[in-house]
């Protein structure tokens, strides 16, 4: 029998915490063989990242193994020291980690770190590994990589980090990648380009990768192998057409359930629970309704954005949004989806064009001064990041207060103690979490204080960007589940930032298609999205994973 490349054996690792001792693997088994993609798959706190950050060797320092064995090519690697991992790190061994910009050191050039990891194993000049790093930022497809390169992460999209952390983890042809969440942050035709090139990369040169990720259509298409994961234990685990088109686990088959697909609706996935009590409902009109002689709710006309280097972000960009309807922006990392919600939200002043909220101006009121604004209270964000948006020295109860405060100068103890509760109830917080601080919640708990503090002061137009593109299937179908109910209770318009076309076609009326700044198309979600009249259009859908059970063995789970 062939030695795995990778072999992790009845593994348990435990953290201290002021609560006491967690294990948080309870006896994980798997192998990998050289030239094999394994997925690991399972909703957050199930040991996923945990698993590769042990066999990383990168535990905090809570953390320690417990029992169990990891075995690299043969060799048990356990409890190796730190001069053995550094020899390992990079040369043979890479990781790709979620979180981007913390990978990241925020005040070197991107350029310049790739170089150091081609240099800390390789005898190369200076000039040699700036060119190789260029080229590997050009295998990732970000363009004008040798600009690019002399950039810092600051300067760069969240989906261009993501890009760069796995051009350094691919630097120097490792023979194991442990890929922790690597497409995370990227739209779907970047996705399937940066997953073709690992796939490509693990079949030439006999390389393995571990992936973890919440996405199962990814794992279905790009894994030979996907193990699932419950509570620091692998409940199952075959070939992904076995596992998906028939799972024997009852978690397994919640998981698939959740997961969106081309035919699903909001009500399709996995129901909310508990059920929260209905309070009295509010009259709201029809999703993208409203009385005759009722102004839009959000008119964007002629929308640009330009910076002093002369890149123009957004160019030439209008549409309208009616009280009620929630429409999709879509399009690739560095489209400009972003750029025009923070536009419209008045983070960032436009260079040209008219931004109407109800029929007055607010483009024209300077960004810095829009908090002091009587419109501020109707205009709220929800960002996609919640961990890095809520601030990390405030409980749940003072981030969900904060625009209370300042805003509704709401300061009595008791008023205020109110709202926030009504506020947690009406997006399933529970109460005995609003003491807690952002470290200490999950990353739907972190998504649904985000939610309840954008909806604190009662907008009437509520900015998505990307709100659930870091969260597990199951977690993203009640958060979804938890928007579309708001939205029809309170009335709300929605600009739903996302690269999840299955999830804009679910939640969206209408959609409109960003490329480079501009609109390349528009029009009704889903005739859009199954009939796409521009060949750019035709392409990210066709980039979507799918999973069609009566296709050939190897198709995928429509979840993006």
């Amino acid at each position: 029998m062939t030695t795995p490349l990778l072999s992790v054996e009845d593994l348990r690792v435990s953290f201290s915490t002021r609560r006491g001792t967690v294990e948080a693997l309870r006896g994980v088994s798997l192998a990998l063989p050289a030239g094999g993609v394994l997925g690991l798959v399972g909703e957050s706190g199930s040991g996923k990242s945990v698993t590769s950050l042990a066999v990383m060797g990168l535990l905090d320092r809570a953390g320690r193994v417990t029992g169990g064995r990891i075995r690299f090519d043969g060799r048990d690697i356990t409890r190796a020291g730190p001069r053995e991992l550094r020899g390992l790190r990079g040369a043979e061994i890479s990781m790709v980690f979620q979180n981007p910009r913390a990978a990241l050191n925020p005040i070197r050039r991107v350029g310049e770190q790739i170089a150091e990891v081609l240099r800390a194993h390789r005898p190369l000049t200076g000039a040699e590994a700036r060119k190789q790093a260029v080229e590997l930022l050009e295998a990732v497809r970000i363009r004008d990589a040798a600009r690019r390169a002399q950039a810092f992460p600051h300067e760069l999209s969240g989906g261009m980090c993501q890009r760069i952390v796995i051009a350094m983890a691919m630097a120097c042809a490792p023979r194991l990648i442990l890929a922790d969440e690597p497409t995370t942050g990227l739209d779907v035709t970047t996705q399937k380009a940066v997953m073709d090139l690992l796939a490509t990369l693990t079949r030439e040169r006999g390389m393995a990768m571990l992936l973890v990720t919440h996405d199962l259509g990814l794992a279905a298409q790009y894994c030979d192998q996907v193990a699932v994961m419950e509570q620091g234990r692998i409940v199952e685990s075959a070939p992904p057409a076995a596992l998906f088109g028939t799972p024997r686990h009852a978690y397994t088959a919640r998981l698939v359930a959740a997961c969106p697909r081309r035919d699903s609706t909001i009500a399709s996935l996995t129901p909310e629970a508990p059920p929260r009590p209905a309070a009295a409902p509010r009259k709201a009109p029809a999703p993208g309704t409203s009385p005759p002689g009722t102004p839009l709710l959000l008119e964007v006309q002629n929308l640009a954005k330009r910076y002093p280097d002369g890149t123009v972000a957004v160019d030439d960009v209008s549409f309208t949004l009616q009280p009620g309807e929630s429409l999709g922006l879509v399009g690739e990392s560095g489209s400009g989806k972003s750029t025009v919600s923070r536009l419209v939200t008045r983070l960032l002043d436009p260079s040209g064009g008219r931004i109407l909220f109800e029929g007055g101006d607010i483009g024209g009121i300077p960004a810095r001064d829009f908090h002091r604004a009587p419109q501020r209270r109707g205009v709220q964000i929800v960002f996609q990041d919640a961990g890095e948006s809520l601030n990390p020295r405030f409980t749940a109860f003072d981030s969900i207060a904060d625009p209370l405060r300042t805003l509704d100068g709401l300061r009595d103890g008791a008023a205020l103690q109110r709202k926030v509760e009504d506020c947690a109830e009406d997006v399933g917080l529970p109460r005995a979490l609003l003491d807690r601080f952002p470290h200490q919640l999950s990353g739907g708990q972190r998504a649904r204080v985000g939610i309840a503090r954008a909806l604190a002061i009662e907008p009437r137009l509520l900015v998505l960007d990307e709100p659930t593109a870091a969260l597990d299937v199951s977690v993203q179908a009640v958060v979804l589940q938890l928007l579309d109910r708001l939205r029809r209770e309170r009335g709300l318009g929605y600009l739903f930032v996302s690269h999840d076309l299955n999830v804009v076609r679910m939640l969206c009326e209408r959609v409109i298609v960003l490329r480079q700044g501009r609109i390349v198309e528009q029009g009704e979600s889903t005739r859009l999205l199954h009939a796409p009249a521009e060949a750019y259009t035709a392409e990210l859908v066709a980039a979507i994973p799918h999973f069609d059970p009566s296709a050939a063995p190897q198709a995928a789970v429509a979840c993006s």
